[in-house]
């Protein structure tokens, strides 16, 4: 299915994207110990990028890591269930699921737009950098999690309807 493969396709890229900030994360902290450790002056913005970055990690792997089936799920009945019942089961949680995170993704879209509005800024170090754009990836994370729960729908449909996706990140 077209759609699909169009939501699967910017979840890969969200995780891509994920996986290449890990370098910058990892040059600022190895920067900070340099700095800190050698030349006796830590950073002012090493904390607050690491956690900016390290949280936009998180989020934009949030929906990869769902079409990869790599969240912690409970194997032990599910195992011995057939295609069908699996995806029956899928489909219901994540049917529950939907609501709660359409909810999160609207309200973290007002917080980015209130955070961008005011110049909110984070307070946490003396660098106090503005946190719309942390918002900005939680956001972005939540609404492509949104995308992926559409698709895995989607794909346990089809599953009940005898019809099963074949391919990556099929149920």
């Amino acid at each position: 299915m077209k759609l699909i493969h169009t939501i699967e396709r910017l979840t890969r890229w969200a995780g891509w994207l994920g996986a290449v900030l890990t370098f910058p994360l990892i040059a600022a902290l190895v920067y900070e110990v340099f700095s800190r450790y050698v030349l006796g002056r830590p950073t002012l913005w090493a904390f607050e990028v690491s956690y900016m970055v390290m949280g936009a990690i998180f989020m934009l792997g949030m929906a990869n890591a769902l079409r990869q089936g790599q969240h912690v799920s409970v194997d032990l009945l599910s195992q011995r269930w057939a295609d069908r019942t699996n995806a029956g089961v899928r489909l219901a949680g994540y049917l529950l699921f939907l609501p709660v995170l359409a909810w999160l993704v609207w309200e973290l879209g007002a917080y980015v737009i209130d955070a961008l509005e005011s110049g909110e800024r984070s307070g946490r170090s003396a660098w106090n950098p503005v946190v719309w754009p942390v918002f900005l990836s939680w956001w972005l994370g939540f609404l492509l999690l949104l995308l992926q729960v559409v698709a895995e729908i989607l794909k346990a449909a089809a599953t009940l309807r005898g019809n099963p996706p074949v391919g990556e990140g099929s149920a």
